[in-house]
């Protein structure tokens, strides 16, 4: 392993810590709303994070939950009433979650 290999292993190192910083930073709220033919979604706000991380995000939270869901306007809406579980697995993921 090269003294380049090295630095780059550290600096991506560093960018992760980061990562995991802004992400405690973030202060979620989650609630639920009835829909068309009174089902319930769950919706999780308050997110600052790329395209991509929220769709990770969204997709880890869908999976765990077994359900489906989507991403809209810079949330999360998951079909069905999970509020009892998200905040659970958000702050496994590192979130501030507000209750």
């Amino acid at each position: 392993m090269s003294n380049e290999d090295d630095e780059l292993e550290d600096l991506l190192d560093e960018l992760d810590s980061q990562g995991d910083l802004e992400t405690a930073e973030q202060r979620l709220s989650i609630r639920m709303e009835r829909r068309r033919y009174d089902k319930p979604v769950t919706i999780v706000e308050g997110f600052d994070l790329s395209k991509s991380e929220l769709k990770s995000t969204a997709s880890a939270l869908k999976q765990a939950l077994g359900t489906g869901g989507t991403i809209d306007d810079n949330r999360i809406e998951l079909q069905g009433d999970h509020r009892d579980r998200v905040p659970d697995l958000l702050r496994d993921s590192g979130f501030d979650v507000q209750v």
